[in-house]
């Protein structure tokens, strides 16, 4: 499953290709928004919010896809063969003079008003790679329900966005922890670290083409360093 580094990684990629040009070709493969053409604007941003994409189109519009499992955006030049999988799995295809961005096995694909993106994001809590990333308030949300298992917890987009199944087993590895521990269970001072640590892996893997979850090269520094009391 494609966590937030990832996203925003592919994020990047497609802001890259599209962002300030015009579409010349738009393709939604999915009942609801096949008839919708996206032809003749512009596409102004493209954005990562936790493990959710946010496509921003001139006029107001934002086309949401999330990849959950195995979904991917592959962006290709006009004269590449486009590999990702077989046709039938393409879901968007969004295109312009220099590139073309194909959008494969997308469970979540939608296209809505801008000003109604909290209808598909606004139940996530702070992003730890976004610019609101609120520790505190990332710890509040952990703690409201200290009987849940700290595995489930860690994977709550709406406590905190951006961990899926690799980060939490990384992270439970590396506090020594079992994921099934109750979260109030946890030695006093631990989950704050935790939480810590958790936007430490992530930014330390935000621009690498391989992730590491065990030591930061650049430092040589052990990542769980001074998180077991």
């Amino acid at each position: 499953m494609p966590e937030g580094d990832t996203v925003l990684q592919t994020a990047a990629r497609l802001h890259a290709a599209l962002a300030g040009q015009v579409l010349t070709r738009s393709d939604l493969r999915v009942p609801r928004f096949a008839t919708a053409d996206l032809t003749g604007r512009t596409v102004l941003d493209v954005t990562a919010r936790g493990k959710h994409l946010l496509t921003r189109i001139e006029g107001g519009l934002t086309l949401h896809s999330h990849l959950r499992m195995d979904g991917a955006w592959r962006v290709f030049a006009p004269d590449e063969r486009w590999r990702g999988g077989p046709g039938h799995q393409i879901r968007a295809v969004l295109g312009n003079t220099e590139h073309t961005a194909v959008g494969y096995r997308l469970p979540v694909l939608e296209l809505l008003r801008t000003d109604e993106e909290d209808r598909a994001v606004g139940h996530l809590g702070p992003d730890l790679l976004g610019p609101d990333w609120d520790p505190g308030l990332a710890l509040e949300r952990l703690l409201a329900a200290p009987d849940r298992p700290l595995g489930e917890a860690l994977l709550d987009q709406r406590n905190l966005a951006g961990i899926g199944n690799v980060y939490k087993c990384e992270l439970c590895f590396l506090a020594r922890v079992t994921p099934w521990l109750p979260v109030g269970a946890l030695p006093d001072g631990v989950l704050p670290r935790l939480v810590t640590l958790a936007e430490r892996l992530l930014h330390a893997n935000r621009d690498r083409p391989t992730r590491t979850t065990t030591i930061l090269s650049e430092l040589r520094t052990p990542l769980n360093r001074g998180l077991r009391p």
